[in-house]
């Protein structure tokens, strides 16, 4: 299992102002970095922008034997377990995955087999998929939207791509997909203020300009 940082782990010096939002990131990637944490590094960092957030992440590459094995939930280990029930809690799901095959990953398809059928129901889905071409942009969707409409989960409209030329190494250099970050997020801005969940506190204490991006954060994290 991999979880990069937990809730409760929120950077203590940086206290913010009122709830937060406690984001899980279901990374479906194998690689590691990978352009996919790439864009939903600047998702994260446009993100911390807009309102308090706390990051979890899950690697379903590393998540070891006790996930792979599992057929059903019942199979899964105490630590399996509690990563599905992190995803479960998360205030804002971000479901991030590469195209394999025309679709997203077969271990990333598992780790939502596992998730209960009524976990993620009316709970906010933002979907992210990075391919080798523009026209892989279809997975988000007619594959993983599909997916999360069968939890009944309350996907957000606008869904992110990005294509490999669209980066330097796993560096999002493309700025008409910065453009449709800001302005999908800033459209959900006010509903996921109001499903934070996290605590918060009452004074911000540390000027903005002191305070580090979210995305290096992850990037340091993900070493």
């Amino acid at each position: 299992m991999t979880i990069v940082q937990q809730p409760g782990d929120a950077d203590p010096v940086t206290p913010v102002p009122g709830p937060v939002l406690r984001v899980v990131v279901v990374n479906g990637s194998p690689s590691r970095p990978s352009k996919t944490m790439g864009l939903v590094g600047v998702v994260l960092d446009t993100l911390q922008n807009m309102l308090p957030i706390e990051v979890s992440r899950i690697e379903v590459y590393r998540l070891g034997a006790g996930f792979t094995g599992a057929i059903e939930r019942d199979d899964v280990t105490p630590e399996v377990e509690s990563t599905l029930r992190l995803a479960e809690g998360a205030d804002l799901l971000i479901a991030a995955a590469p195209v394999f095959r025309g679709t997203y990953p077969g271990m990333f398809k598992h780790f939502f087999d596992l998730v209960d059928q009524y976990a993620l129901a009316n709970k906010p889905v933002l979907l992210a998929a990075t391919g080798g071409g523009d026209h892989h942009a279809l997975v988000l969707e007619h594959a993983m939207r599909p997916l999360f409409g069968f939890f009944q989960a309350l996907t957000i409209p606008v869904a992110f791509f990005a294509s490999a030329g669209d980066f330097d190494g796993t560096t999002l250099l493309n700025p008409r997909v910065y453009g449709r970050i800001e302005v999908g997020l800033a459209d959900v801005a006010d509903l996921l203020r109001a499903r934070a969940t996290g605590p918060g506190t009452t004074q911000d204490r540390t000027p903005a300009t002191d305070r580090p991006p979210a995305r290096s954060l992850a990037l340091q994290l993900d070493r």
